[in-house]
């Protein structure tokens, strides 16, 4: 048996914060137990920096002022992962961080998170182990789903794991492998459409339970080539901005709230018509708190919606990138080829230490 205290750190699509979960894993040989021992989300609009605009504008930011950007964020983790692990008072064994996703287009053999960068490792003081989809992007993988080894290892027992981010993703065993791919985007279309009303996030989903649908828009988004692929597959925020943005035309032309309506019916589909087997599903993630949301999925899904207790619906992911930093430091495959598509299973993510 081996006990590992670890920090886990996620930033995702959906420009909330950063997630930071406290964790204890136990490695029984035949299987892994966790224990969080405490969870915060620092929000981007909390803290000095500018980060939420400057992370929103990364992907079109010119190559010189990026790395500079790479370096800046990662000491700004660093700085976060130092106060919680200082203010908790815990001898925390490494830090597992993800990130934050800029470039993901991994066809082109490209995928790229800020904040992987030996800085987080000396701001912090602690080892670090971070850039976990770069070496399955260099084996022909997708890089995406890296959480679905976590739910296998920590939560098995559910016929399905469901995650309502920025983007909506899944996760299932058939035929003795994991299988697992993004299904459509879902907080980041949500939110994007709030913000029109100087929202952050439609709160259960009020706006869109008050909207109508724009079938036109709802027919358009349904028929996107993506929904007729097979996984392996991801999405990563350039076909989002092709496909999803909410542009000029459709904030002139519609109600916020028909657009909230609209959009929520339309991840509300998709997820239906991968859920279309009976079993239980374990929800997590910011969508998961969007009652509206929760409510369409079960119209559509004949799966079994189960939302945990909170800090398990908001930290699942961080909890489980300190999961496969465990693993990475074990030499253990932690990246699953059978959800990537990846030449074969591996043990992916840079070690970083701090300088002494």
């Amino acid at each position: 048996m081996k006990t590992y205290h670890a920090l886990g750190m996620m930033s995702g699509t959906s420009l909330d914060g950063v997630d930071l979960c406290l964790t204890k894993l136990i490695d029984f040989d035949d299987h892994w137990e966790f224990e969080i021992l405490d969870a915060k989300t620092i929000g981007y609009d909390e803290v000095e920096g500018n980060w939420k605009e400057k992370l929103e504008k990364a992907y079109s930011t010119p190559p010189e002022e990026l790395d500079e950007i790479d370096s800046e964020y990662a000491s700004f983790l660093g700085q976060l992962a130092k106060d919680f692990i200082s203010h908790h008072q815990v001898k925390v064994d490494f830090i597992a961080s993800h990130g934050h996703t800029v470039y993901h287009e991994p066809e082109n053999g490209i995928t790229y998170q800020l904040g992987n960068h030996p800085d987080i490792a000396r701001v912090s003081g602690h080892k670090v182990v971070g850039d976990f989809r770069s070496d399955d992007v260099a084996l022909d993988g997708e890089g995406a789903p890296l959480v679905p080894i976590g739910d296998k290892f920590l939560f098995g027992h559910y016929e399905y794991c469901l995650n309502l981010g920025g983007i909506s993703n899944i996760s299932f065993d058939r035929d003795g492998k994991r299988i697992a791919f993004d299904i459509s985007p879902c907080n980041m279309l949500l939110n994007e459409i709030a913000m029109i009303k100087g929202q952050s996030f439609d709160s259960d989903g009020h706006m869109a339970r008050e909207g109508r649908i724009i079938e036109e828009l709802l027919g358009q988004w349904n028929s996107l080539d993506f929904y007729r692929e097979k996984g392996p597959k991801s999405l990563g925020r350039e076909w989002y901005e092709e496909h999803f943005s909410i542009t000029q035309k459709l904030k002139k032309n519609w109600m916020p709230q028909d657009l909230a309506r609209t959009a929520t019916e339309h991840i509300a589909i998709q997820v239906g018509l991968v859920l279309s087997h009976s079993g239980q599903c374990l929800t997590t993630g910011g969508g998961a708190r969007n009652e509206y949301l929760i409510e369409r999925i079960r119209h559509y899904s004949k799966a079994k919606i189960v939302i945990p207790e909170s800090r398990l619906v908001d930290f699942k992911e961080a909890l489980i990138f300190a999961l496969l930093g465990a693993l990475r430091l074990n030499g253990e495959n932690n990246v699953l080829s059978s959800v990537t598509g990846a030449l074969k299973d591996h043990s992916s993510g840079k070690i970083f230490l701090p300088k002494t």
